[in-house]
């Protein structure tokens, strides 16, 4: 699912809003996750699972068409780990 069809799913779901409302309500959310998640903080929704960031650290890795070694930097990367709910949700149980 793509963030226009879970816009409209709501607006559907929902017809007492406006579609745009409903656009303005999810890119709010996703907003707020990213801004958090900048700063280091960890974001987690009850059932679904929590989104955090993880260090990696500075590495010499290799250029796969020349076999060259290059240097790659330290960087953050999202990380996500499901919650119990949604685990089992997609287990069958």
């Amino acid at each position: 699912m793509i963030r226009s069809e879970l816009i409209q799913k709501i607006a559907d779901e929902n017809p007492h809003l406006y579609q745009r409302d409903v656009e303005r309500i999810v890119n709010t959310i996703f907003n707020e996750i990213t801004d958090a998640l900048a700063k280091g903080n960890r974001v987690e929704l009850r059932g679904f699972g929590a989104f955090s960031v993880k260090k990696r650290d500075a590495r010499m890795g290799r250029n796969p068409r020349t076999g060259e070694s290059v240097h790659v930097e330290e960087k953050s990367v999202p990380f996500f780990k499901t919650g119990k709910l949604l685990r089992d949700r997609l287990n069958g149980k």
